[in-house]
């Protein structure tokens, strides 16, 4: 069955799914398999279960009129996400980088959709099987899509462009993240530069921090970019209080002095001036950008304001780098409230630098005062430091229940396999 057929299969059944325990009747189910599982074993029972169609790349035994074989599911999947993606003509803005890449999706998402019939990646479908379902489920009325792509290694973004054919681009930084794969900072340029590489290619532009000198460089040869900073650009503003909420001084771009959002930390300055370049560049009225960014409440452990009892909690446990660490160390060392505690998991995908960069970590944390420390897991427990370890997040849970803490505040951070969210359980 060639793309174009299939796709009109898809048009009659515009829903995808790749889970049986998630399948609804009419879905196509696209049986895809990889090293621990293999969704060609449960293409009849999607079929029994309602599916219209199965696609399978192995014999399975079933309904015959309702199997459809292809070469390899993924690729199709791809292929028929690059399809449809082809029948729009309408703004699709990657979005990149290795820190507050989702925050930025969400705040773009936020103001865009205030204007605009606006659809965004959901959650953290931002790979080779995420992309294509976020690009599927984009229907025909849209008038906008932001696209989040997340990338561990070279060539990763590159691939995602071909079928998500991005017409507007976002790097929100290069970071110390998944170093393993990228091979070091250069690395991680490189490879989160691959969005620019297809912009560039295309005509397309891209929004840009102005204040990192590094996307100047990337940027070359790319003709319609819009700036922006906390000096120079089409929207400035700098911190204005971050206690924990962020305030933003807007210098240009809004006729309003002050946004006073539900963010926590001064590291989302760059996220939210993005958001409003953005805004300003698709038009949309200067009221709906600030109630859409000042209503914006973040979710997901990503810079969560909880609180429990007396004590108050940042939770920003979906995700961790030694540059995302540093900010958020630093952030919530400059908080004005006592009894500031820290707990946090190891760092992965770090490769030869991971000692090292856990150890530039423990330095950080050693500028400052704090009632406690608690590190946990990862290459935390292989280096001498003067603070609580535990294996896991677990172990580092009891420990917290057994303090009957008050009056304290927390910050709760590491990378998302330390699963740092059950101390809190």
């Amino acid at each position: 069955m060639t793309i174009p057929e299939l796709y009109s299969l898809f048009q009659q059944h515009p829903s995808i799914q790749t889970d049986t325990r998630k399948l609804k009747q009419g879905d196509l189910f696209f049986a895809l398999k990889g090293p621990n599982f293999n969704g060609n074993l449960f293409a009849e029972k999607a079929l029994e279960a309602g599916a219209a169609y199965a696609i399978v790349d192995e014999d399975v035994t079933g309904e015959t009129g309702r199997i459809i074989k292809t070469d390899d599911v993924l690729t199709t999947l791809q292929n028929l996400a690059k399809y449809h993606r082809q029948q729009f003509n309408i703004p699709f803005i990657g979005i990149t980088g290795s820190n507050g890449k989702t925050t930025t999706k969400e705040l773009v998402h936020a103001v865009l959709s205030s204007h605009f019939i606006t659809y965004t990646t959901q959650g953290n479908l931002n790979n080779h099987i995420g992309i294509p379902l976020t690009l599927l489920s984009v229907k025909g009325d849209a008038q906008m899509a932001v696209i989040e792509m997340g990338a561990n290694h070279q060539k990763e973004i590159e691939g995602y462009c071909r079928y998500a054919q991005p017409t507007h681009g976002i790097i929100t930084n290069c970071g110390k993240a998944h170093l393993e794969g990228f091979g070091g900072i250069e690395g991680v340029r490189k490879g989160k530069g691959e969005l620019y590489d297809y912009i560039r290619a295309n005509g397309g532009a891209i929004f840009a921090f102005d204040d990192y000198n590094y996307l100047h460089s990337m940027s070359a040869g790319i003709k319609d970019i819009t700036w922006y900073g906390t000096l120079n650009g089409s929207v400035t503003g700098t911190v204005k209080a971050s206690e924990p909420f962020l305030e933003v001084a807007i210098a240009k771009g809004l006729s309003s002095p002050q946004l006073k959002t539900q963010l926590v930390g001064d590291y989302n300055l760059p996220n939210v001036l993005c958001a409003i370049a953005v805004a300003m560049h698709f038009n949309v009225p200067e009221e709906k950008i600030k109630a859409a960014i000042e209503n914006y409440v973040p979710s997901n452990s990503r810079s969560q304001l909880l609180e429990k009892g007396t004590n108050k909690i940042i939770l920003d446990a979906y995700n961790a780098n030694p540059t995302s660490m540093k900010a958020a160390i630093e952030n919530f060392a400059h908080l004005h409230a006592n009894n500031k505690i820290l707990l946090l998991g190891g760092m992965m995908e770090l490769g030869e630098d991971s000692i090292k960069e856990h150890a530039a970590l423990i330095d950080i944390i050693g500028r400052y005062s704090w009632k406690n420390v608690v590190l946990v897991g990862g290459d935390f427990g292989k280096l001498l430091q003067p603070y609580q370890y535990f294996a896991d997040s677990k172990q580092a849970g009891d420990w917290l229940r057994g303090q009957q803490l008050q009056n304290c505040y927390l910050l709760v951070k590491g990378s998302r396999s330390m699963q740092m969210e059950k101390v809190l359980e």
